[in-house]
């Protein structure tokens, strides 16, 4: 080995020490986050009985709030935001687009829409069908998107904000017109994790957690091919096959999350440009730091929306959309026109 890649290999491995503790530090504080969820709410729960509560359950009503309402709802929060989280630095990294987001390319319209379709033609009731109408809506969605925006990041958005109010005008007729399908879409529509945790989350959570598993095993291919589809190819990388998979996990991921839990915006967009300074341009880093982060993100919105009003929850997705869009301005006003 020659001496400057002796040196190289040095600085990588200095370089990957901090990264590796940064991430121990965001699993930890990940970790935190999820037990003080579960004391917040309407009911106050010490840290220290939320733990007992976890592996010393004694039926108190503490415990039972704990265990049956705030840990299913932590464990929600976790999947959904790590699901959002990853899709958004997988759209990103795809299309050299850093204002590219599941949300605002129209994707989970696209499965709000497929949802509301589903539960016209009763087809949508269980959660099979639910999971599998989003996830189709999102796929049609993306490629109508990718199809008519993908010269330039701002025609990109322009053209998801464009087919989401096309979409959400659509399936707003349809439910005025049907009722049955608008008592079916009112709960589905309203971003939150609340009432969620008492469904069947087994389905969702198992597509979620491959996916995340998927896009681990992908990124080093993704990696390859952000240094162009030449060298992509030099190195081995069937880039038509990647492009194939990562639009397969974005649109499952944002499906699942989305039929699970309700469009909640900007997860996608705030994550990924938080952690691509630390990430360093390495996509599996990017991926590994969204996945922690996005969960991170999503509970502390979702502990804020129980407290921010005295007489209610506030749903999730207006905290994200709050946090989200002074964000999506400071990136338009950064990179204007241009691409990663």
């Amino acid at each position: 080995m020659t001496v400057a890649g002796r040196a190289s290999k040095t600085a990588g491995n200095r370089r990957a020490v901090p990264q590796t503790a940064l991430l121990v530090g965001g699993l930890v504080l990940l970790a935190a986050l999820a037990v003080l969820s579960m004391g917040v709410g309407a009911r106050h729960v010490a840290p220290g009985e939320v733990v007992r509560a976890l592996f010393d359950y004694q039926g108190t009503d503490d415990h039972v709030i704990v265990r049956d309402v705030r840990a299913p709802r932590a464990m929600l929060a976790v999947a959904v935001g790590a699901a959002l989280a990853v899709a958004g630095a997988l759209i990103q990294t795809l299309a050299r687009n850093p204002l590219a987001e599941p949300g605002i390319l129209g994707v989970t319209a696209g499965a709000g829409f497929a949802i509301t379709i589903g539960s016209a033609l009763g087809l949508a009731g269980g959660q099979a069908g639910e999971l599998g109408f989003a996830i189709t809506g999102s796929v049609v969605a993306a490629l109508l998107v990718a199809a008519v925006g993908r010269r330039s990041p701002l025609r990109l958005v322009l053209t998801g904000v464009a087919l989401t109010a096309v979409l959400n005008g659509v399936a707003l007729g349809m439910r005025l017109m049907l009722p049955d399908v608008f008592d079916v879409y009112r709960f589905w529509s309203v971003g939150t994790l609340a009432g969620r945790e008492q469904a069947s989350l087994a389905l969702p959570l198992t597509a979620i957690a491959v996916s995340l598993a998927g896009a681990l095993l992908l990124s080093r291919a993704l990696n390859a091919l952000t240094l162009g589809e030449n060298v992509a190819h030099t190195l081995g990388a069937d880039v038509g096959r990647v492009r194939i998979a990562t639009l397969v996990l974005i649109t499952v991921l944002s499906g699942a999350a989305t039929a699970v839990a309700g469009p909640i915006l900007f997860v996608g967009l705030i994550v990924p440009h938080l952690v691509r300074k630390p990430a360093s341009g390495s996509v599996p880093w990017l991926i590994a730091y969204t996945m922690v982060l996005g969960p991170i993100l999503l509970l502390v919105a979702d502990m804020a929306s129980r407290v921010l009003l005295p007489t209610g929850e506030v749903p999730v997705a207006i905290v994200t959309a709050f946090l989200g869009g002074p964000m999506l301005i400071w990136a338009v006003r950064r990179y204007g026109a241009g691409s990663l």
